[in-house]
């Protein structure tokens, strides 16, 4: 049967339909889906875990014990995995395992592009990249019996194009979920000096084997057309490739890692010129050089962004390997056209992180962010947010400021969302009392992943399976890391959030404010609408600094959209004339 799939989607078939019975994972775009949609087939076991390193642990943990196990995450969740990951990739399998790495080239929903093709190179481990939603679906079960065959882990590295296109696949029946059973085993699982060399011998013969696969595997393969110009290509890269420049012969590599040198020898030796398309690091182009093989790539091909056919197409139009379009087939000049108005990104209408940060500026304050959709706030009009590096950051900034400068500490806040601090916040805040920092810690407490879709965390009271768990209370652990200053405010009331924030930061000892208010897309309550008075308003764009979507400027006077405002209640408190009111009915 034949279905109309998502790369993730597709991803989380093949795991069903190769008999993985455990998932685990931490969301992140552009992998989220994968987690989501297996946890819907009977007779699997799927959850989400606090962060991306306990994922896979879990993961290895399901594999030791001999069950067929996939572990998601984006390509900054296998920073956070890597130190399970590298040894894992010593001691191998029993129950076959794969590890989903998402990567986001054109930093669609990323702080960064890295390229995790190199982490599989840096692990020594089978790498695999799928092109559309059938090759995700067979690549899983691929992926199992090459780590069963070959007692590793494999890598399957997906892109954001990969993962959000649709494609048929052709869907077929699941094998049973059986596992092969625990089978103590020291010296291949306990990973002290002794064993871990002997290991580690283990690990070339492996990579040995591997190459030898590489070679003659179905993943690799030869399309001979017009031997003019040859391309190496992989993933997402070999469809534009194929569009971009038809008649060109392609080496097609599903396997990356390993490469498979004799056909990639094979392959230059029958082409005039040897070009490699690949998004990002030149991977591949490295390695094809490194063979001693004359190969054109990144002077060509752009290393960072997103690739696409036309601007392969174009690339090769410079490069006079493809003939340039006739004037008639070139698109039209579209530079006298009207410009499309900027849609920056924002905090929805109602958003309970707004009023933290309209205080936080409006006590030009220093702070130090994280990851979710609060980063959203160091955007114009807020403009509440100093840095933002990667999960959990945002509390060791704030305390190495403080400890550099201490008249800064006083002037600090980091703010975490909940399932950041309970993903990698904890020990942030841990030491910042054990080292006797001084800062003040905003937890904005929304009760969901918000960013990534509204996943569940371990302070949400209910599992991914849709079970009802224990849930975090954040007041006593925090208190419990040895912090004696607590309180939670309403981050919807300006004044109450202004007082505490003051209060905190002045304290001269380590503190935490949680401000505490659901997301308002999980909200059900229906809030009457602010109405706007135009005869009261001054036009002074107070509620403008807010940067509340349902509010705009008209003929010099606010007016609040009804369908867009959810009725929080902030503007009126921002209002110098009164001017905005609860329970209106006037629209834009």
């Amino acid at each position: 049967m034949k279905e109309l799939l998502s790369g993730n989607e597709a991803i989380a078939r093949g795991a069903f339909e190769s008999g993985v019975t455990v998932a685990a994972a931490y969301p992140g775009t552009p992998s989220t889906e994968i987690l989501e949609n297996f946890a819907r087939y009977p007779g699997v076991y799927a959850e989400w875990a606090p962060n991306e390193k306990v994922a896979m642990e879990v993961g290895i943990g399901s594999s030791l014990a001999g069950a067929r196990t996939l572990v998601a995450m984006k390509h900054v969740g296998v920073n956070v995995a890597a130190d399970p990951l590298l040894t894992f990739a010593y001691t191998g399998v029993n129950g076959g395992f794969v590890l989903v790495s998402a990567d986001d080239p054109g930093m669609h929903s990323s702080q960064n592009e890295q390229d995790n093709r190199h982490y599989a190179k840096f692990a020594k481990i089978p790498l695999l990249e799928p092109c559309d939603s059938q090759e995700a679906r067979d690549m899983v079960g691929l992926a199992l019996e090459i780590s069963e065959q070959f007692d590793t882990p494999v890598m399957l590295r997906t892109t954001t194009r990969v993962a959000h296109s649709q494609s048929f696949v052709e869907t077929g029946n699941p094998r049973p979920g059986t596992t092969r059973g625990y089978v103590k085993n020291a010296p291949k699982y306990l990973m002290v000096p002794a064993f871990a060399k002997m290991r580690r011998a283990a690990l070339e013969v492996r990579m040995a084997g591997l190459r030898e696969y590489s070679e003659t595997s179905r993943l690799n393969f030869i399309e001979w057309r017009d031997r003019a110009v040859g391309v190496i290509t992989s993933g997402i890269s070999y469809q534009y490739v194929r569009e971009a420049l038809p008649d060109a012969s392609v080496l097609k590599l599903g396997l990356t890692n390993p490469l498979p040198e004799g056909l990639i020898r094979q392959f230059a030796a029958g082409v005039n010129r040897l070009i490699v398309v690949e998004e990002l690091e030149p991977f591949i182009e490295d390695q094809v050089k490194a063979m001693g093989l004359a190969v054109s790539g990144k002077e060509l091909i752009p290393n960072s962004g997103e690739l696409d056919a036309g601007m392969i197409s174009e690339k090769f139009v410079e490069a006079g390997i493809k003939p340039a379009l006739p004037d008639s087939m070139v698109k039209p000049d579209l530079q006298d056209a009207p410009g499309v108005p900027g849609r920056p990104p924002v905090l929805c209408p109602g958003c309970p992180h707004r009023g933290m940060f309209y205080v936080l500026k409006r006590l030009k304050l220093n702070v130090t962010g994280d990851i979710g959709c609060y980063t959203l706030s160091g955007l114009p009009p807020l403009e509440a947010m100093d840095c933002c590096v990667c999960m959990g950051a945002s509390i060791g900034a704030a305390h190495g400021m403080g400890k550099a400068d201490p008249a800064l500490a006083g002037r600090t806040v980091a703010v975490i969302g909940d399932s950041t601090f309970l993903h990698s916040g904890i020990t942030g805040l841990l030491n910042m009392v054990y080292n006797k920092g001084a800062g003040t810690v905003i937890i904005l407490d929304n009760r969901t992943t918000a960013m990534t879709g509204h996943q569940q965390h371990p302070g949400t009271g209910l599992s991914l399976m849709g079970e009802v768990a224990p849930a975090v209370d954040l007041e006593t652990l925090v208190r419990a890391l040895g912090v004696k200053r607590v309180r939670v405010v309403d981050p919807l009331d300006l004044a109450e959030t202004k007082k505490a924030v003051q209060e905190e930061t002045e304290a001269g000892e380590p503190s935490v404010i949680i401000a505490r208010r659901p997301c308002v897309l999980l909200s059900k309550a229906v809030e009457p609408a602010v109405e706007a008075l135009p005869d009261k308003c001054i036009g002074c764009k107070a509620c403008i600094r807010l940067g509340c979507p349902a509010i705009l400027m008209k003929e010099k006077t606010a007016r609040v959209h009804p369908l867009a405002c959810t009725g929080c209640g902030l503007c009126p408190q921002v209002c110098p004339e009164a001017a905005l009111v609860k329970g209106g009915k006037t629209g834009a």
